[in-house]
């Protein structure tokens, strides 16, 4: 009995699938480029930590949120299925969508994903947004430490976010529902 011959997007999610990263380290596979990335620095971190809690405490929906479940999303053309691991996601805690063994899951149900640029800022800004938009998740939420911004993307449609809303770090920024919040950004200064 003959096999079918894998094909690159196989074989490039099976490797990827089999890779062993140090602790600490972040693989993702994007666009059909496996991108690992180093552990991050303790301001990345604080910023991820000062989001969370506003968004636990003051969103009207009550929110679960995950610094460390991987997304399967859309493909871009000629690649494998998206395999990301945002800095956070959050999903309205009625869904339990963190739940199960498997260290990733659909996207389907999360309402925010949220990055801090690091070592990588293009991915953020570009490469990563591009993914969570094919993936339908509602709102990208970017901390970028390099320009001092935060930026809500939102209305999701193919490859790209249609609505985007920047203010300096310092300016409450709008979260609309079911955050429906003013997020404050003052400690990021």
């Amino acid at each position: 009995m003959a096999h079918e011959p894998l094909s690159q997007e196989d074989v490039l999610l099976e490797g990827f699938l089999a890779l062993d990263t140090p602790e600490g380290f972040r693989a993702e596979l994007i666009e059909g480029e496996i991108v690992v990335t180093p552990p991050p620095d303790g301001d990345h971190e604080d910023y991820i930590n000062l989001i969370m809690k506003q968004v636990i405490r003051r969103s009207r929906t009550d929110m679960d949120f995950s610094g460390n479940k991987g997304l399967k999303l859309g493909k871009a053309e000629g690649c494998p299925k998206e395999h990301v691991i945002p800095d956070g996601t959050f999903a309205p805690q009625v869904l339990r969508l963190y739940r199960g063994a498997d260290p990733w899951m659909p996207c389907r149900g999360v309402a925010m994903v949220l990055e801090v640029t690091s070592t990588r800022p293009k991915a953020d800004r570009e490469v990563k947004r591009r993914c969570y938009a094919r993936g339908g998740i509602p709102f990208y939420l970017l901390i970028d430490r390099d320009t001092s911004e935060v930026t809500l993307l939102s209305d999701p449609r193919e490859e790209d976010y249609r609505q985007r809303c920047t203010v300096p770090f310092g300016k409450p920024l709008a979260l609309p529902e079911p955050f429906a919040f003013d997020l404050e950004t003052s400690d990021f200064l």
